[in-house]
């Protein structure tokens, strides 16, 4: 992607002089950052998305009886009637499911695809929402269809109203208001307050969301996964290898529960030792961030062709790079040369042409072959 040409769909700012001025710092409202927009997604299809069981659906309402949260899957009869106020329904994860909402979200890859996480689609009759609330990573507002209002601030009370099924501000204090139509787009940092509500019927708004790892749960997930591979390089080592506590000079003890600082030692050595490999944290964030969500699974392909013309990334498929390593779907391969320099390409483009497959090697074709038959790429 170009970086430092003008974008419609930042307001005439190029993807560098976004990021440097508004990225993780302020608000930029957007009108008509995809003119004339037509949602690649109607009504219809969207609902169907929310009767799968594969797909996170939720309906929230919003009444004299207060707010009610529902989770999917939810059929068309599950849903209340289209002119009926203030209800809304929540379909997350569509560019997984559509390919033209996934072409859609493409165009936000001046973003890193590490930070990138899915495109959510909300429904809402009029007066719909979820309330004022903020969430803990950046957003991308897209307004789709309909119009929708909205209400922004710098919030510092972020006390949530108790007893209440959402996330939901108790005292939320705006200080600028918008209406959007279709086309007009709103970015917000994290944990900028804002709370959005249909204004009319049929209000359909894209949310680009940003992944926006925790500290401990990225740490503990690192930290198991290294595990994980540690173990499976001891036992391919094969059983002379295995290395256990022992401690033949153990003394008797009068104090039982005091812990033994030969076991300290071993546990020490045994952490050390799983780190000792330089690549492998590197190698524990590829595949977790590769990793397809839960809910995801692939269709296995059909057959390979002998000669492949062209081949391109499932809309599923996760594919990350480091100068060492290539990362797909929660798998990591060691890559080099020239065969590196084409998974590379196949990671930023999404897809290789025949120029491309024609200077693979083997075994570059084999791996693509593999990733073939598993669902993740597709060849013609």
């Amino acid at each position: 992607m170009e970086i430092t040409q003008p974008l419609p769909l930042l307001g005439g700012l190029s993807a560098a002089q976004f990021m440097r001025r508004y990225w993780q710092k302020k608000p930029l409202l957007v009108r008509q950052a995809i003119p004339a927009m037509v949602p690649p997604i109607d009504r219809s299809a969207l609902f169907a998305l929310a009767e799968r069981e594969e797909v996170e659906s939720r309906l929230i309402r919003h009444g004299k009886a207060g707010w009610s949260l529902k989770h999917g899957p939810l059929p068309r009869r599950a849903l209340p009637p289209l002119k009926q106020p203030a209800w809304t329904l929540l379909v997350q994860g569509v560019d997984l499911h559509h390919d033209g909402v996934h072409d859609l979200l493409r165009q936000f890859r001046f973003l890193p695809d590490a930070r990138l996480d899915d495109l959510m689609i909300s429904y809402a009759s009029d007066t719909g929402g979820v309330g004022a609330h903020f969430d803990s990573y950046d957003v991308f507002l897209l307004q789709a269809q309909g119009r929708r209002r909205w209400s922004i601030g710098k919030q510092g009370d972020l006390r949530l109203q108790p007893d209440v099924p959402l996330k939901i501000l108790e005292n939320f204090e705006p200080e600028e208001t918008f209406v959007l139509e279709p086309g007009d787009m709103l970015y917000l940092p994290p944990k900028y307050a804002h709370e959005g509500v249909a204004v009319g019927d049929d209000c359909m708004t894209f949310s680009i969301g940003l992944r926006s790892s925790a500290l401990g749960d990225l740490g503990a997930d690192l930290l198991a996964r290294m595990a994980q591979a540690y173990s499976e390089d001891l036992e391919d080592a094969g059983p002379a290898e295995l290395a256990r506590y022992r401690d033949p000079t153990q003394p008797a003890v009068d104090a039982p529960a005091a812990m033994p600082t030969a076991l300290q030692d071993f546990a020490r050595k045994a952490v050390e030792a799983a780190l000792r490999d330089p690549d492998a944290i590197d190698r524990a964030l590829g595949e977790s961030l590769t990793e397809p969500k839960a809910n995801i699974w692939f269709d296995e392909g059909g057959d390979v062709p002998d000669a492949m013309q062209q081949v391109s990334l499932d809309r599923r498929t996760r594919m990350l790079y480091d100068t060492r390593h290539i990362y797909i779907n929660g798998e990591s391969f060691r890559a080099g040369g020239a065969d590196a320099a084409l998974m590379r390409k196949l990671a930023d483009r999404r897809a290789l042409g025949p120029r491309e497959l024609a200077r693979a090697s083997e075994g570059a074709l084999a791996l693509l072959g593999e990733w073939c038959e598993a669902g993740w790429i597709h060849a013609d």
